[in-house]
């Protein structure tokens, strides 16, 4: 047997530039994405063929009869090509090039095998290929998790620098890496679920992949934060994400127009999640808008200045201020309001409405009520704050 296939190996070094050659035929004829390739690219894959026949031979050489002697093939000639080229050629093209191999070695058995060799050049072609498919989809496989931990960590980056309000030109270059394309974006904050972080943004990721939406997430001591690109509103955003939070508040930051400007967003749904608790009784999910009073009142700057924005300057120098201030000061009594500023219940009808159509916030509602009163007292102060600067 070793005589056979020392004759077998000789005629296996004589064929290898004619095999090598015909595979590259075949892949040619056959294979619609080689023939898609750029003439380096093909020129590249045709030397990784020919680097596979020579291992193969090589193998062949060495190998002993019994499976205890015989060496383990190496997919080592795969490093023949660039790593551009690498990264572009899937493992399913992967198998077409080792598949392409073995139907031109096939094809050629009778030729390349010593008289009563023949047997012995098809069972080693079987073991070899199965085992090199075998290592080359370890090595796919080790490559995903790899890429998978790397593009992990650049998640963790993003929602990071989104949280603390560090938004570069890196961010946006973390972000295409990862693949994002999307705009508009929404950021919504919650209770994380008790399963395993890791797990918890693998979910998110594959849930992304399926709706067709880019989805970041990241997993903050006990509070997941996620980032939607591409939905058609808030609510949209939400709807598909709500059920991977844990139980408690969910919080929907305010659409913005990419990622850049994500850390706008952020920033509202985490300090509607801080406040959440000041409101029992919120849906579940809550737009952070709806929570400004106790965001303000918690301490949130951008809501009390978004409140005095909306609800005071609007009323200012204007008798509607008076009347709001009044009718919230009355329990928003109607008849109460229009004896004090001796004007008819009509006049204090008509002011609240046109107070509703200035603000977005309808003071005969308990809490749009609450929240014009917070507004007022915080324009209030804003006001007062200013003439003591002025007067300093």
């Amino acid at each position: 047997m070793d005589r056979i296939r020392e004759e077998t190996t000789r005629r296996l070094e004589r064929s290898m530039g004619t095999l090598g050659t015909a595979a590259m035929s075949r892949m040619e004829e056959q294979l619609a994405w080689f023939r898609a390739l750029s003439a380096e690219d093909r020129s590249w894959v045709g030397l990784v063929a020919q680097a596979g026949i020579a291992a193969f031979v090589e193998w062949f050489q060495h190998a002993g009869a019994d499976d205890g002697g015989r060496p383990k093939p190496s997919i080592g000639f795969f490093g023949t090509a660039p790593r551009e080229l690498k990264r572009s050629i899937s493992l399913q093209q992967t198998v077409d090039i080792i598949r392409m191999i073995v139907e031109v070695v096939e094809a050629q058995v009778e030729e390349l095998a010593a008289p009563d060799g023949r047997v012995q050049l098809e069972q080693a072609m079987l073991r070899y290929t199965r085992d090199v498919a075998f290592a080359a989809a370890h090595v796919y496989a080790r490559e995903a998790e790899v890429r998978g931990a790397w593009d992990a960590r650049l998640e963790a980056l993003i929602v990071d620098a989104l949280v603390r309000g560090e938004v570069d030109d890196g961010l946006h270059s973390w972000a295409a890496a990862l693949g994002w394309t999307s705009s508009p974006v929404v950021v919504i904050a919650g209770q994380a679920p008790d399963d395993d972080p890791r797990a918890v943004i693998d979910a998110f990721r594959e849930r992304g992949r399926r709706i067709g939406l880019d989805l970041l997430a990241g997993v903050q001591a006990d509070r997941l934060i996620v980032i939607v690109g591409g939905a058609s509103g808030e609510r949209e955003a939400a709807k598909h994400v709500v059920r991977q939070f844990g139980p408690g508040p969910i919080v929907i930051g305010p659409e913005v127009p990419d990622l850049h400007a994500a850390t706008r967003s952020a920033r509202a749904a985490i300090a509607g999640l801080k406040a959440s608790s000041g409101w029992p009784d919120a849906p579940r999910p809550v737009h952070a808008e709806d929570l400004l009073a106790e965001r303000a009142l918690d301490g949130d700057s951008d809501a009390r200045h978004q409140l005095v924005e909306n609800v005071y300057e609007p009323l200012a120098g204007t008798p509607l201020l008076d009347t709001l201030a009044t009718y919230l000061e009355q329990g928003t009594s109607l008849e109460a309001t229009a004896r004090l500023l001796f004007v008819h219940p009509n006049t204090v009808r008509y002011r609240l409405k046109k107070i509703t159509e200035l603000t977005g916030y309808q003071p005969t509602e308990g809490r749009s009520a609450f929240t014009l009163q917070v507004g007022l007292i915080l324009g209030r102060l804003a006001e007062s704050a200013a003439t003591w600067r002025a007067l300093t």
